[in-house]
């Protein structure tokens, strides 16, 4: 179970009926929403007083206790995208994202490095400003273990993403990595991103960071060129755990989770499906990777 602080407004709580875990975390309620007093992440604002390239801090609205939850700031300008910034300065934040994995992985009380964003106000971000966060659990969490832990069908040790060809559900490549459409994509326009070789996590893919930030713009740029505006959406890195276990079949990927599948129309995911747990996607993979690589 996630370790969180005593106390009436924040408890960490297992469903009976499905064994799912929630953190019941009463105290975000008060974050502010959409400040009115200038952005905190300019510099100059609260949270950069200093001039800056990258930047991280601890969240002040953390869901995890002990410095567990950080912010990462992408570039000091406040409009700029993934997609629009020069590829030797998205190098610099994926430098910093290997760094925080490293630094907060090799804490006693940290077993799983989650590097995330959630990018638009459609998806529930508060400021513009491009960021993203980290958190550090004490235990892998359920959807991380779910793709590492083997399975009962003979195949455990096989990696999935070394086996992957996605043929005409390829987007993009950039040396030794590559953006893809899932074959069973949950999102209309989802995206997973990886290297071709069997890399477990960002610290070790530091040789190949510049490759990856070039496959970082071409992606979101695309994916912002897709409707001609910036597309809404969340993504995510899994990688290798930190509790110091082996975990073989880790490899390095970025899950991509756009919320359009039209323009200006969000793909909700309706009752049937949060009912079922059985997903219905309305747009082709292959439609989708033409679309993008289109775009």
């Amino acid at each position: 179970m996630v370790d969180v602080p005593t106390g009436p407004s924040t408890e960490a709580r297992i469903d009976p009926l499905t064994g799912d875990e929630v953190v019941i975390v009463g105290s975000r309620q008060a974050r502010p929403n959409l400040p009115a007093d200038g952005c905190p992440f300019c510099p100059g604002g609260r949270e950069a007083p200093e001039p800056y390239d990258v930047r991280w801090f601890p969240n002040r609205w953390p869901p995890l206790p002990d410095g567990r939850a950080e912010v990462v700031l992408y570039a000091p300008e406040h409009d700029v995208t993934l997609g629009s910034l020069p590829p030797e300065r998205v190098a610099r934040l994926v430098a910093l994202w290997a760094e925080r994995t490293a630094a907060l992985g090799a804490r006693d009380d940290v077993a799983y490095v989650l590097v995330f964003e959630n990018r638009g106000p459609e998806v529930g971000a508060t400021i513009a400003h491009p960021h993203g966060q980290v958190y550090a659990f004490d235990e892998v969490p359920p959807a991380v273990r779910a793709e590492l832990d083997p399975g009962d069908d003979g195949t455990a040790g096989a990696c999935p993403l070394c086996a992957e060809d996605p043929g005409d559900r390829l987007v993009a490549e950039a040396g030794g990595w590559r953006a893809w459409v899932p074959a069973a994509a949950t999102w209309p326009y989802a995206l997973l991103l990886a290297p071709a070789d069997h890399v477990a996590d960002l610290p070790a893919a530091a040789p190949s960071h510049g490759e990856l930030a070039a496959l970082l713009v071409e992606v979101f740029g695309r994916l912002d060129r897709l409707f001609d505006a910036p597309m809404p959406l969340m993504w995510w890195w899994h990688q290798r755990p930190t509790d110091g276990g082996a975990w073989p079949g880790a490899h390095l990927h970025a899950h991509v989770a756009p919320l359009l599948r039209s323009p200006g129309t969000p793909r909700f995911v309706a009752a049937g499906e949060l009912g079922s747990g059985v997903f219905f996607n309305p747009v082709a993979p292959a439609e989708a990777a033409a679309a993008l690589r289109d775009a």
